[in-house]
């Protein structure tokens, strides 16, 4: 699909400086830029490389002269890096415009599903599923009994929601996550052995909820594990049954969230985390990556290490982590003289 500039500068409310009638059907980067492509100067950094670009069209600041001749047709814009984001979702919503149902798949008698819906070919919707209007489903999706999904939500190929999951309106599901798989729960026996406790809660994600690829959500053992309003978990989380995470959350990759535990709003929470059960964790948490927390953690703390230290301390230790090799040296040293003496 080919836009041209003018038509692109409406949609971004910018002004043109080139050739308005140039097209493009494709974006790159700015270094790679060829020809009929769009790309985006918003780093200074980059600046040179507007000079050579082949890029046909370049996004710029309305701050922006050039200092030598160009053969890219300029937009300006307020701010380039937004525009071209704005760009990109624009992009993807056409990318994502599918509807209809495609063949072969399997939607049970007793499901429904509203208006505009996409399911791609080899899904599976059971009993008394529920989708709302514009719900994208794309191939060999699994979606069981009782699931409701809401308005504008999209599923990846390949994803899984277990029965009595509840999914919220403007939600992404990627490929290969799991949503409602068993908790963890067994309990020991005389023998030594484990059985297994029945896990009979659910999922339930509010608005605006991403879920990455290959992450996976426990259901409840009983009650629900809750991903609240606006969460965002990046590829390969593993969050465990009746955990429940605050509005506004971010969590990045391969961080693990054992059960029971409450995390707050507005958390940043980096990659490779390993977070204990049953704690608490507070709003406005900042945790660095590869930390281990074991603790309850109040409001704004920043934490690093495992076991996490407050990140201040934790940098101020970091100092005599390195040194202590020197410092040994310097304690043996003084033995040693001691015992000459």
């Amino acid at each position: 699909m080919k836009f041209t500039a003018q038509q692109i500068a409406e949609i971004l409310e910018g002004d043109v400086v080139g050739d308005a009638n140039v097209e493009v059907s494709k974006l790159s980067k700015i270094e790679e830029g060829e020809k009929e492509s769009l790309t985006f100067l918003a780093n200074p950094k980059y600046k040179s490389h507007i000079y050579s670009t082949k890029a046909s069209i370049t996004i710029v600041n309305k701050t922006f002269e050039p200092e030598e001749d160009l053969s890219t047709t300029l937009i300006k814009v307020d701010d380039a890096y937004k525009a071209f984001s704005k760009l990109l979702e624009y992009y993807n919503q056409i990318k994502l415009n599918k509807s209809g149902v495609e063949q072969p798949t399997f939607i049970a008698e007793s499901a429904a599903y509203g208006e505009n819906v996409y399911i791609g070919a080899f899904s599976y919707l059971g009993d008394n599923v529920v989708l709302g209007d514009n719900v994208k489903i794309f191939p060999n999706t699994y979606i069981g009994d009782n699931v409701t999904i809401g308005n504008n939500t999209v599923v990846f190929s390949g994803a899984k929601i277990y029965s009595e999951c509840i999914i919220g309106n403007q939600c992404v599901i990627n490929s290969g996550a799991i949503i409602g798989a068993d908790g963890f729960g067994f309990a020991p026996n005389e023998k030594g052995e484990y059985s297994k406790v029945p896990q009979i809660g659910n999922v339930i994600l509010e608005d605006f909820v991403d879920i990455g690829a290959a992450t996976t959500i426990d259901r409840a053992t009983l009650g629900s594990t809750i991903i609240r309003k606006g969460v965002k978990l990046d590829n390969q989380i593993q969050i465990a049954h009746n955990v429940e995470i605050g509005k506004n959350t971010v969590i990045a990759a391969q961080t693990g969230v054992a059960g029971s535990t409450k995390i707050g709003e507005n958390c940043q929470i980096g990659g490779q985390v390993g977070i204990v059960g049953h704690i608490t964790i507070g709003n406005n948490v900042r945790i660095q990556a590869q930390s281990g927390i074991g603790r309850n953690v109040k409001d704004n703390e920043v934490l690093q290490g495992s076991p996490a230290l407050p990140y201040g301390d934790y940098n101020k230790s970091y100092v005599h982590f390195k040194n202590l090799p020197k410092i040994v040296n310097q304690i043996n040293d003084i033995e040693k003289n001691n015992g000459n003496s």
